[in-house]
């Protein structure tokens, strides 16, 4: 199936990079352009793309505004497929980051990522997974452990989880995507997925990030953060 995205960046020349990078993509479709927040929301629920490749920074309201507002309940013309969204900057971190994600981005890399690694962000954004950069998930993984908040799960609340999906949890958390777990697991990749979107609902939690932050903080997964 191909992937249909929505390019936001108030830089033409960037845009244009990535929209000729995903284009070349044989089931990647870059349906659209915007160069800020406002046209970005209108055009995403014009076109209702699976991802909305998005800069953090852009004129009129930014792109955590504009990200709140696409993945906002009712949005999406199909229920059941939101949109995505998977934020791009050229910082190393920021708030930003943190409000990104908690605006219900899927993704966030940084301007200098590799090509490939681009692509293989919007495939995996726009199967229902997460993506972040290596350097931000080490930077969020510091920040979770060394401050933990009084929203950390417990132990006790680990017992919600059967020990299959304890398994997943710990897996993802060691930065596995869905497919190298089902193939660790010796199970199917949809069995992975209904694993993890049960750990998600017995948790109460939003997305693939938070859910690492989780495992970390509740003693499930061991070890330090290394930069």
């Amino acid at each position: 199936m191909t992937v249909r995205v929505l390019l936001a960046d108030d830089e033409p020349l960037v845009r244009a990079g990535i929209a000729m990078l995903l284009d070349a993509e044989s089931d990647i479709e870059v349906v659209g352009e915007s160069s800020h927040g406002a046209e970005t929301v209108e055009q995403a629920g014009r076109l209702q793309p699976d991802v909305v490749v998005m800069d953090v920074r852009m004129p009129g309201f930014d792109g955590v505004e504009a990200t709140r507002r696409i993945t906002a309940d009712r949005f999406s013309a199909d229920p059941d497929r939101p949109i995505k969204v998977l934020m791009l900057t050229t910082y190393h971190l920021s708030e930003s980051v943190y409000a990104a994600l908690r605006a219900g981005a899927s993704g966030f890399l940084l301007k200098d990522v590799v090509p490939a690694e681009l692509v293989r962000s919007v495939h995996a954004v726009a199967a229902g997974g997460g993506w972040l950069h290596p350097a931000v998930t080490r930077e969020l993984l510091r920040e979770f452990v060394a401050r933990p908040d009084s929203g950390v799960r417990t132990p006790g609340e680990m017992e919600r989880l059967t020990p299959r999906e304890r398994e997943v949890l710990a897996m993802v958390a060691h930065g596995m995507s869905n497919a190298e777990v089902a193939e660790r697991l010796v199970i199917g990749e949809a069995t992975v997925k209904t694993h993890f979107g049960r750990v998600m609902t017995k948790l109460g939690l939003r997305d693939r990030a938070q859910a690492v932050a989780v495992a970390y903080q509740s003693g499930l997964v061991q070890g330090r953060v290394c930069g």
